[in-house]
């Protein structure tokens, strides 16, 4: 089996949103802080080269209880970095707020943004 290159954010690039169709679009437009984002791409990366050992499983024909765990996991690193971007969106909700300034997102879009993963 050869080895998959990965390509690395840089910190030039900008932060984007991906949005799917089976999920409600949440407009507002709050950037990711930088500790959170780094945070989140440690997770992410991780997060691939789990899924790219659950490839590996299922093309040496490994056994499906094991390829499910593996999965389950996945499922849950990836939530966890959702929350993390929700959790650092909340934060700099309160702050702004703390400082008497416009909130970056509403509570009706905070709220639908937490309901995208639960």
């Amino acid at each position: 089996m050869g080895k998959q290159a990965t390509v690395e954010p840089t910190a030039a690039e900008p932060t984007t949103a991906v949005q799917t169709t089976s999920s409600p679009t949440i407009t507002g437009i709050m950037p990711i802080d930088e500790v959170c984002r780094r945070d989140v791409l440690t997770r992410l990366r991780r997060v691939q080269g789990q899924v790219n050992g659950i490839i590996a499983m299922i093309e040496d024909g490994r056994d499906c209880g094991d390829v499910v765990t593996q999965m389950a996991a996945v499922s849950r690193a990836l939530d966890r970095a959702g929350f993390k971007i929700i959790s650092s969106a909340l934060q700099q909700c309160a702050q702004a707020e703390g400082r008497g300034e416009k909130l970056p997102m509403t509570p009706d879009q905070l709220e639908k943004l937490f309901l995208a993963l639960a």
